[in-house]
């Protein structure tokens, strides 16, 4: 049986649908290739800078390799800012410990105290048996800084300072930050055993299973949740992190260009003082999105623009409620941080961008 749609609906749909094409090639590709030269010029410093790395240490293996143009292991943050994860080698004789004490993070120790001596980073497990990832975080900024000052790139890159992170500074204007990572691969954190949600379809029981098959990193970096906690046990800290996940769960339909859509608003219109609203901000809520939306047509082009109105009304939601859960980790608030003067003010921008999206079917021309 055919459904009966009125013919102006199908013609305002069929509006959008143009608008948004054009909207792709114009800004959205424009904005990706941008990028995606800032992102060669990126790779070339940081290789150089871990090829000198690699030779004082050599358990600092760059795994930074370019696969057609793609890099393993890079994420763009914003169009000036980058983060690139550098795999450490064996984890083996470490257990993964995520009891919840620490929302965001999990902890690595020694499965049985005579191992220590068969770790690759034997001096960096501390006394009570965990691998410190502040201690080789340290360890790993001392030989980037030496690096720096070695490599051919020298005059144009300077080792950001006051921070414990890994970042580097390139032309004045790039910000790269890198950070030593273990993978877990068939490894599925406790914090995160809620998903999937019982009862929605979506993603498909084969997805889940690749998901939680793929695993998820542990990343040597601050954790925000963390500040003014136990500071001990915050140096031994690894933040979870699934990139990995959230990629594979957005394939299919339109679901990246929505992603591609949301980023390019994001840096055209919501990129505000103290940085209220990132694009993780906006993959966390495409991802919520998924889930109130699961079935495959309403992804389809035509579908698009309504999964957008609804993204952005759902960031007011959160910016008002001053609260962005996790996607995997509910506990963990992605606003944790943040002034609530910039969420306030992030929150009228939101709104302002939201109603003349509603409102006026020619918007994407102006926007």
């Amino acid at each position: 049986m055919k459904m009966l749609v009125p013919s102006d609906m199908i013609a305002a749909q069929s509006k959008m649908v143009y608008q948004m094409n054009k909207y792709c090639t114009d800004r959205v590709q424009v904005r990706k290739a941008q990028i995606h030269k800032t992102i060669q010029e990126v790779c070339r410093i940081v290789q150089d800078v871990l090829k000198e790395v690699e030779v004082q240490e050599p358990r600092f293996i760059s795994s930074l390799n370019d696969y057609n143009g793609r890099y393993d292991g890079l994420e763009v943050i914003s169009p000036t800012e980058f983060e690139i994860i550098i795999y450490l080698n064996q984890m083996g004789v470490l257990n993964f410990v995520d009891d919840g004490t620490l929302p965001g993070c999990a902890v690595l120790k020694l499965s049985d105290g005579r191992k220590r001596s068969m770790s690759l980073w034997v001096e960096f497990i501390t006394a009570s048996g965990y691998l410190s990832a502040r201690k080789i975080r340290s360890r790993f900024q001392t030989l980037v800084a030496q690096a720096c000052d070695k490599c051919a790139y020298r005059d144009i890159v300077k080792m950001i300072a006051d921070t414990t992170e890994v970042k580097l500074r390139i032309r004045e204007r790039i910000i790269v930050q890198i950070t030593p990572a273990f993978k877990c691969a068939g490894l599925w954190p406790r914090s995160a055993s809620h998903w999937p949600l019982p009862g929605i379809p979506w993603p498909h029981p084969n997805i889940v299973a690749e998901v939680k098959t793929e695993g998820f990193d542990m990343l040597s970096k601050e954790c925000i949740a963390l500040q003014g906690k136990n500071s001990a046990m915050e140096g031994d800290a690894w933040v979870l992190c699934f990139t990995d996940a959230e990629n594979r769960l957005l394939q299919g339909s339109c679901r990246r260009r929505c992603l591609s859509i949301l980023k390019t608003l994001r840096d055209r219109h919501l990129d505000l003082p103290g940085n209220p609203v990132t694009s993780y901000h906006m993959k966390t809520l495409l991802l919520y999105e998924c889930e109130k939306h699961p079935r495959e047509m309403e992804w389809e082009e035509n579908a698009l623009a309504d999964r957008i109105n609804g993204i952005f009304l759902q960031l007011i939601s959160c910016l008002q409620c001053r609260r962005c859960p996790h996607y995997f980790l509910p506990n963990m608030d992605l606003f944790k941080g943040k002034s609530p003067g910039a969420l306030e003010n992030a929150s009228k921008q939101v709104w302002r961008l939201t109603r003349i999206m509603l409102t006026n079917t020619r918007c994407l021309e102006e926007l």
